[in-house]
């Protein structure tokens, strides 16, 4: 069934060039690697953004040379690279809101919490990319502890995964009451928001569960049966972090955040390798006769 797409959020919602724009258009800025293959990183997040009508701009901390099977190399861009590029996107530009995900080294992550610190009015989604899906690890060990006292104090929200919580709480989490338990902790830990995500629990359900200024969100999802799923922390993130910045609160932007990510697996689509396969790529608003996230049920 052909589903028309609707326009979604905020900013301009008419494709002629001749008319003015009556309201500014919200900027939100990412801070992350690089995939080649575009279904994760700036690219993911850049596709999102777009789809709800904000402004993407990018901070690039690694060259990704990876598909949705394989990360084959990882090369990190120069830390001062990284600081001239957010350091002159956030004078430039009036960034509302702000993704973090791959950020590679400790050097990295300092450099990054040291110039976000000095803007605490931003919408901060911090997304503590440690693991690939394919296994491969994605961060320096190092880094895990900058995370902890340097930036993830900043963040309106951190959204880590199962695995990821485990890291940072260094503990097990083995079913939805733990991850309650540890969405709390992180939350008390931190001082900022916790989007827990159950996705790598058993069941027939995806739970994840946000704490926010006291009280706990739950949002819950028939698991989907897909063929592929790399990207989905990044299109989630990124989602929250567009809605945000288009004056969403949080809890609304997580449910709509959801949403359009159950869209984009569920309308995920795949190309047949020269060499020989398939590889899968979420719908993160790329067809145009359907629109991720509504009329899903």
């Amino acid at each position: 069934m052909r589903m028309k797409r609707k326009n979604r959020c905020c900013g301009p919602t008419d494709a002629g060039y001749e008319k003015p724009m009556t309201k500014p258009v919200p900027v939100a800025l990412t801070i992350a690697g690089s995939d080649c293959s575009a279904g994760a990183g700036i690219q993911a997040d850049l596709k999102t953004f777009q789809h709800f009508h904000v402004h993407g701009l990018t901070a690039v901390t690694c060259v990704v040379s990876e598909t949705a099977h394989i990360v084959r190399a990882v090369h990190p861009v120069p830390v001062d690279i990284v600081c001239d590029q957010i350091s002159l996107l956030l004078d430039a530009f009036p960034v509302a809101a702000v993704k973090t995900g791959m950020l590679f080294s400790a050097a990295h992550v300092m450099v990054v919490a040291e110039i976000l610190k000095n803007h605490r009015g931003l919408q901060l989604v911090v997304d503590p990319v440690m693991v690939a899906s394919t296994g491969v690890s994605l961060l320096d060990q190092a880094a895990v502890a900058v995370y902890r006292d340097h930036l993830l104090p900043l963040a309106r929200v951190i959204t880590p995964n199962l695995p990821e919580a485990e890291v940072l709480l260094g503990e097990r989490i083995a079913d939805v009451a733990a991850l309650e338990a540890a969405a709390w902790r992180l939350a008390g830990e931190f001082g900022t928001a916790v989007l827990v995500k159950g996705g790598h629990l058993p069941g027939p359900d995806c739970v994840d569960l946000l704490v926010d200024h006291g009280e706990i969100f739950r949002f819950s999802e028939k698991r989907l049966v897909v063929a592929g799923s790399h990207g989905t922390g990044c299109t989630f993130a990124a989602a929250i972090t567009a809605l945000l910045a288009c004056g969403e609160a949080l809890p609304r932007a997580v449910e709509e955040a959801k949403k359009f990510l159950g869209g984009s697996l569920r309308w995920s689509y795949g190309f047949q390798s020269p060499g020989g396969g398939t590889l899968h790529a979420l719908n993160q608003g790329t067809l145009p006769e359907i629109s991720p996230g509504k009329n899903d049920a």
